[in-house]
């Protein structure tokens, strides 16, 4: 199964490395990337990539302080799982 984003970003607002993570941190969150980088095992080094990067393009969303706000005020959009499963079914995709 493959999965596309739903806004894709082109180019990528944040690059899939180190250096492109770390531009996009601020101050202690930064900084609390390259602790965990740094203090990583060469085979964990990979998941802390992909953690961090997670975070700096949620950090770097346009659209990031009114989505926050929304779940916090109990207003943000959401979809039943059963009703993607049901949309995937419906579309012949797997459900897994």
């Amino acid at each position: 199964m493959t999965a596309q984003p739903i806004h894709p970003h082109d180019p990528e607002r944040v690059p899939r490395n180190a250096e492109g993570i770390a531009a996009a941190l601020t101050g202690e969150r930064r900084m609390e990337f390259y602790r965990e980088l740094l203090g990583a095992a060469p085979e964990e080094a990979e998941g802390v990539l992909r953690r961090w990067w997670c975070e700096a393009m949620l950090d770097t969303d346009p659209a990031g302080d009114r989505l926050t706000a929304a779940a916090l005020d109990g207003t943000l959009a959401t979809t039943a799982v059963a009703d993607i499963v049901r949309r995937r079914r419906e579309a012949g995709l797997p459900v897994e």
